[in-house]
């Protein structure tokens, strides 16, 4: 989550506006089940073989690294799926399954007549897989065991980690000390490696409690309290003094 891509605690950035429906236009409905099918087709789910020519890996990870590159003036500009459009179109273009050129032929050739039949046809065996991914989904915990370094109630501080493509850590706990709340049982891992972010292999994942008074000092509501699930690799032990004033 690049600054732009996850703006809490961050204010006069509006107006916002909220809109409710999951689907303004129809071509959404069709980005949508595009970036499902891609996921469904990875080659390193294990799900029944298919004739599909799909043969790359996509993630929501990629999908989120490919909003994230925006430039942040650009990724303001455009719509939650016309976010998906482009980064959906740029993995084709990237990994040789249509040129741009091709791209912006059929685009104009679609735009020049727009009552022209979208392709049809399909694949049962497609289909079947695309729809046992749906049920069955892919879970990110893995069957390893990886000891927790901290346990309930120890006081921790968020690292302010490299972050290149993608993080899945939120810009506004980066150096806040917090309390472990929880350790979840297992380890788990993310759906890419994140590079010097540093969530690759599997780890305990901790859910964090902060004082909302450290995040925003005497900015906030009384009486409540913000949880955060924190990969191991945003966690480290507060210094003492940290701890103390937490």
């Amino acid at each position: 989550m690049k600054l732009q891509h996850y703006l809490g605690g961050l204010e006069g950035l509006g107006p916002v506006v909220f809109e409710k429906r999951v689907f303004v236009e129809k071509w959404e409905e069709r980005i949508f089940g595009i970036h499902t099918a891609m996921m469904a087709l990875s080659p390193q789910l294990p799900l029944p073989k298919t004739p599909s020519t799909f043969k790359t890996i996509w993630t929501w990870a990629d999908l989120r690294k490919g909003a994230e590159s925006l430039n942040p003036f650009d990724y303001f500009k455009f719509r939650y799926y016309e976010k998906w459009l482009g980064g959906i179109s740029g993995y084709f273009i990237a990994n040789g399954y249509i040129t741009e050129a091709e791209l912006e032929a059929k685009t104009a050739e679609y735009l020049a007549d727009p009552s022209k039949p979208l392709p049809t046809g399909g694949d049962k065996a497609i289909d079947d897989r695309v729809v046992q991914y749906l049920v069955e989904g892919d879970s990110p915990k893995r069957d390893v065991v990886v000891e927790p370094e901290f346990a309930v109630g120890d006081n921790v501080l968020v690292k302010n980690v490299p972050s290149v493509e993608h993080t899945r850590l939120p810009g506004f706990l980066r150096n806040k000390a917090g309390v472990v709340e929880t350790v979840y049982p297992g380890a788990y891992t993310y759906l890419c490696d994140t590079g010097p972010d540093g969530v690759g292999p599997a780890m305990p994942v901790y859910c964090v409690a902060f004082d909302p008074q450290v995040l925003w000092p005497n900015n906030t509501e009384p009486n409540f309290t913000l949880y955060a699930d924190l990969y191991a690799a945003y966690v480290a032990a507060a210094p003492v003094a940290m701890s103390a004033a937490a």
